[in-house]
């Protein structure tokens, strides 16, 4: 795994995508050493704001472009959103375990994401290749990234107030549609989340599941993003394991949820 760096990148291009979501494109060599389901650790600059941002990344490609896909949750994020071409910004990765694309391999794959744990699905979506099923889950119809998806599987949709695709969640596009798949690789709410890996664990699925979690310092030294586990982990000696680290991305039924 290539080195952590905090550098310097440029923004190439930002632009409104959704309501309180943003789509910017940064100039930056660390683009070449991404693996799906991996994250950045974005700087504010403001004084009153000291710890970077995780923000997950989208996707690359191959000219030194890196897309983050985020929400603005508070100050550091609004600060990011009115970022312009040419503007600088302090970046740290890459960061965290990715997803397990091996376990996809010439398998049928649910690909399922939710809010603003869709972003992550596209650079996965990307790197799988064939037999895919994107399953979108939205509250409502100001969906974001559905035409991306589409172009490297087959979408569904559901919005929790029914307004676009299949009224309810990524569970419900399932038993809609009566899909079926081997493995699952999913990035979203909690909750969501957790409906995951019980429907995983009953149908006797593998699932591979990228938890979202507050972070200070990004590099598995602070111990301010644990989750329950049911192994010991090597770093705290305690069932628990870093997000930052050793996630975001764990097989489901290796953590407590």
């Amino acid at each position: 795994m290539a080195q952590k760096r905090k550098v310097t990148a440029t923004v190439i291009s930002q632009k409104q995508i959704g309501e309180q979501i943003y789509d910017l494109w940064l100039e930056t060599k660390l683009a070449k050493n991404v693996h799906p389901g991996q994250f950045v650790a974005v700087y504010p600059h403001g004084e009153s704001m000291l710890l970077p941002r995780p923000i997950s990344i989208c996707e690359t490609d191959q000219a030194d472009r890196l897309r983050l896909v985020y929400r603005i949750a508070g100050k550091g994020t609004a600060e990011f959103s009115a970022c312009k071409a040419g503007d600088r910004m302090d970046i740290l990765g890459v960061l965290g375990n990715g997803f397990p694309v091996e376990k996809a391999k010439g398998k049928r794959a649910f690909l399922m994401g939710g809010g603003i744990g869709i972003p992550p699905m596209l650079e996965l979506a990307k790197v799988i290749g064939e037999k895919k099923q994107i399953l979108l889950g939205y509250r409502n119809k100001d969906i974001f990234l559905e035409e991306d998806l589409a172009e490297y599987g087959d979408v569904y949709v559901a919005t929790e107030d029914g307004s676009v695709g299949t009224k309810g969640n990524v569970m419900d596009i399932i038993k809609a549609y009566s899909l079926q798949a081997d493995v699952i690789m999913a990035c979203g709410p909690m909750p969501m989340l957790r409906a995951i890996k019980k429907y995983a664990a009953e149908s006797g699925m593998e699932a591979y599941i990228s938890l979202e979690e507050r972070m200070a310092c990004g590099v598995g030294a602070c111990l301010g993003c644990v989750c329950k586990t049911t192994k010991v982990d090597a770093h705290s000696h305690v069932n628990n394991a870093r997000i930052c680290t050793e996630g975001p991305v764990f097989e489901a039924g290796e953590v407590d949820i």
